[in-house]
């Protein structure tokens, strides 16, 4: 039985969450907060970086092809680099996204009315 672990994918989540805290609620966290948007910059990111698998065997050492794979995988020379390298492309998916949909995000962000501010039906 073997186990496969996306450990870039994990990697790159939480740095969203991580970036995304440090940007106003309103419009970025709150239009990320929409899960299409958030699977775009998801997308975005995971498809400029080499993705790093890593399968767990269950009492069994690695096969060849699994340390072949482990061996090629050309890491950054640190793992500050290449969470800066992350970080920066988070940005730059914030920065296209909201370019390209700028439209939309406004029309869906505004279609939701805040409850403190809707006409209460209480009064006829």
């Amino acid at each position: 039985m073997k186990t496969v672990v996306n450990l870039t994918q994990q990697t790159v989540l939480g740095e969203i969450e991580s970036v995304l805290d440090t940007y106003p609620y309103h419009p970025y966290q709150q239009a990320f907060a929409i899960p299409d948007l958030r699977q775009e910059l998801i997308a975005f990111v995971l498809n400029r970086i080499p993705c790093l698998f890593y399968t767990i065997s269950e009492g069994l050492p690695l096969d060849e092809a699994e340390k072949e794979c482990l061996l090629n995988y050309k890491r950054p020379r640190s793992p500050l680099e290449q969470q800066l390298h992350v970080q920066n492309l988070i940005h730059q998916g914030i920065y296209s996204i909201f370019k390209d949909k700028s439209d939309w995000i406004s029309h869906h962000l505004c279609e939701k009315v805040q409850p403190g501010l809707e006409p209460s039906h209480w009064f006829g």
